[in-house]
């Protein structure tokens, strides 16, 4: 099983970062505008996102713990043939102010490591940009 992890801070106060990454429906398109072109709950616990190059995922909401500012999903369907998902997304408070966003998921098969990660990649630093000051 692939484990891909990614690590960034943003210059953003944790409580900012929180409120979009724990926004189900619309975290993702606020959290990569430009990457993600639209995202939106389809249930309570499921939602849909759609990227610019035309990839849809279906999601899993598994844990929401505002507590620890930890959100964890999975991707069930979608146009990517997965055979399994599980991602992390955490928001710290990052040394020196700021936070600190750790993204990191398990995936089968395999050989997806590589898109996914480049994928992740992209998102985090389009976060960290739509995060950071105008």
């Amino acid at each position: 099983m692939a484990s891909i992890t990614r690590e960034i801070t943003i210059d953003a106060p944790p409580d900012e970062v929180w409120a979009v990454i724990s926004d189900f429906g619309g975290g993702p398109a606020r959290m990569a505008p430009g990457f993600v072109a639209e995202s939106h709950a389809t249930g309570p616990d499921t939602r849909t996102v759609t990227f610019v190059s035309g990839t849809v995922v279906h999601e899993r909401l598994i844990t929401v713990d505002h507590a620890a500012r930890r959100f964890v999903y999975a991707v069930y369907d979608g146009t990517v043939p997965l055979l399994h998902d599980n991602a992390v997304m955490q928001v710290l408070p990052a040394e020196g102010g700021g936070t600190r966003f750790v993204w990191s998921r398990d995936l089968l098969p395999d050989s997806l490591a590589g898109p996914f990660a480049a994928s992740m990649e992209t998102g985090s630093e389009t976060f960290r940009q739509a995060m950071g000051p105008a």
